[in-house]
């Protein structure tokens, strides 16, 4: 069996549910049985591998489709829309994803010195595994096996994966994620700041000094980044947070758009239909009527 299959084989005896959290802090794996719908979310910083079947990921003007045998690096947080396009109950969409550890990172290139690498422009960056990442991975995920080594295994089967994704072309994006003062380290900060204050004031002078930059000079790597100025950004997170709200009901729409940071439900109504294509109400309608499994966050 190879390094793969066993993979495959460990996440189809764990995962007992489209998305599951596991014993081991940040680790998700997925086993999908149905194409689902676009799913909105909030991808933090992380590491996500697809083993088998097939997943498609919109941010902006963005779009990824990943199939089996790609990985994604996310290094900022960044508003998506996910689904899965190709998966069934004999060949399921089998992936896992890790939240990424600055502090693990750092100290992975305290011992070692990525290639020269150019960084990339973007937040979120598509790659090929290589055998080792593959290997290293069955090393981490092994673990669901067997959590009385997690205390003492956990943390060198990480430290080994990062040392993998840093020798790839794609190692210089995780090295300017971790390391102070970079670009991507700063707008990092800034886009961190808005997720956890969405519904509040908000001013690009303010972000700026957040970030120790020029607002002309954050204006333009944040766009880089993100494909999104920074109000762009405040939009669709405040929106993709509303959604979740009318989903999950006990609110109306004027309420909450209010509890979003939305003084005006004419313009809440709009900028969701814009986003979404129907208004906050029909949309929920919609919604709970398709019946298309989905989860949150693929």
């Amino acid at each position: 069996m190879t390094a793969r299959q066993e993979v495959i084989s460990i996440i189809g005896r764990h995962a007992r549910s489209p998305r599951q959290s596991t014993s081991i802090g940040g680790l998700s794996i997925f086993n999908v049985m149905e194409p689902t719908l676009p799913v909105e979310s909030v991808y933090t910083p992380r590491i996500c591998m697809v083993l088998q079947g097939q997943k498609r990921i919109s941010s902006g003007n963005r779009t990824f489709d990943l199939r089996a045998g790609h990985y994604f690096i996310a290094t900022v947080d960044l508003p998506v829309s996910a689904s899965i396009t190709a998966a069934s109950e004999a060949n399921p969409h089998l992936a896992w994803s890790l939240e990424l550890s600055r502090e693990d990172v750092v100290e992975v290139l305290q011992r070692f010195s990525p290639a020269k690498w150019p960084s990339e422009g973007f937040g979120l960056t598509v790659g090929d595994q290589s055998t080792d990442m593959v290997e290293a991975s069955l090393r981490l995920l092994s673990l669901l096996d067997r959590p009385d080594d997690q205390v003492v295994l956990l943390h060198a089967v990480k430290f080994e994966l990062y040392y993998r994704l840093l020798q790839s072309e794609h190692g210089a994006l995780l090295r300017d994620f971790a390391t102070n003062g970079t670009m991507l380290a700063k707008i990092g900060k800034v886009t961190s700041w808005i997720k956890d204050n969405f519904a509040g004031t908000m001013s690009i002078s303010d972000l700026a000094d957040r970030a120790g930059m020029s607002s002309t000079s954050l204006h333009r790597h944040f766009k880089a980044l993100t494909t999104m100025s920074p109000f762009e950004y405040r939009t669709a997170i405040r929106l993709q947070e509303a959604r979740r709200r009318l989903l999950i009901g006990g609110a109306n729409a004027r309420r909450v758009g209010f509890d979003v940071g939305y003084d005006s439900q004419t313009q809440f109504t709009r900028e969701y239909k814009r986003l979404f294509g129907r208004p906050p109400a029909a949309d929920t309608a919609h919604l709970r009527g398709v019946k298309s499994r989905s989860a949150p966050d693929f």
